[in-house]
């Protein structure tokens, strides 16, 4: 009896474990979507975090005199404590002397923020709306139709509507991203569960009488992961885009608030004597929409089956 109760065993079951942990990060290192896109955008978290820390000030002081800097200029700036210190504007300042470098990495928080917030809660109504509509077919025709209705308005044009009928504010402009967002999140997870629900394990479990509830757990909800990570990536470069646009146009965050948008609406009016204005939020942005647009097209790589065999 104590020969058949092997300790090792339990060892040697975890240690099997090592292997595919080395194949999942070897497959990771030799992608380079996932690679690069993961660093840039994990220099962009960092900056975010540490905004207070690399800031040269507040992004909201105004400094009549240091208007309209160019960058590497330097101004005296008045401290907290009533005391006036020699600051370097790296990016230049605006029309109303606001340093343009604290203000565009301040401006990455927002950015973030709509980014990830709207990617979390358009995949999490999303994919409780398409396995309801995917799995009861006396649902599907109603909610899809739901859907297409709102998949047939323009985001941006329901997103700007949605905004104008709302006070300006962080919330409202995370709405209004979510609600265009939605439908493509559900179009996705119904199309992946009436592929699965019609597989044999699944119509096995359902003669077994398995309950509707751990059927959806165990069998259809693992399999819609890997397409709903994908497209929330896609999900956070539009809302970061989107909200840009929106603040651009002057109906998201409100004015005083840096955010990329802002910083290049208040640019625009002088844009041919001062394009730092608008240049530097501008290379920022399209950077950020740019590495989580690579993370996503890297890790739909590595999820796809027929793609993952390449890496």
């Amino acid at each position: 009896m104590k020969a058949a109760v092997a300790r090792p065993a339990p060892l040697g079951v975890l240690g099997a474990d090592a292997p595919a942990r080395r194949g999942v990060a070897r497959r990771i290192v030799r992608n380079k979507s996932v690679v690069l896109g993961g660093a840039v955008l994990a220099v962009v978290v960092a900056i975010a975090l540490l905004a207070p820390v690399l800031g040269t000030g507040d992004p909201a002081q105004i400094n009549p005199v240091a208007r309209n800097k160019v960058p590497g200029a330097e101004s005296s700036v008045r401290q907290a404590d009533g005391t006036a210190a020699r600051v370097t504007h790296w990016m230049g300042t605006d029309s109303l002397g606001r340093d343009i470098y604290s203000r565009v990495i301040y401006g990455a928080r927002i950015s973030l923020v709509v980014g990830v917030t709207v990617a979390l809660i358009s995949a999490s109504i999303g994919l409780v709306i398409g396995v309801v509509a995917g799995y009861l077919r006396w649902l599907d025709g109603f909610v899809m139709r739901i859907m297409d209705g709102l998949m047939s308005i323009p985001a941006i044009l329901l997103a700007i509507a949605l905004v104008s009928l709302a006070s300006a504010g962080l919330r409202t402009v995370i709405i209004a991203i979510v609600i265009p967002e939605v439908p493509r999140v559900v179009r996705l997870v119904r199309a992946v569960v009436l592929s699965i629900r019609e597989e044999a394990y699944v119509e096995a479990a359902v003669a077994l009488g398995a309950p509707t509830p751990a059927l959806l757990a165990r069998h259809v909800l693992p399999n819609t992961v890997a397409p709903l990570v994908v497209q929330a990536t896609f999900i956070c470069a539009s809302a970061i885009l989107v909200e840009a646009i929106l603040s651009f146009l002057g109906i998201g965050i409100p004015p005083e608030v840096p955010t990329w948008g802002n910083i290049m609406a208040e640019g625009r009016a002088l844009f041919r004597i001062f394009p730092h204005n608008i240049l530097f939020p501008g290379v920022f942005l399209a950077v950020t929409v740019l590495a989580v647009n690579m993370l996503g097209d890297g890790l739909r790589d590595m999820l796809d089956p027929r793609m993952s065999k390449r890496l």
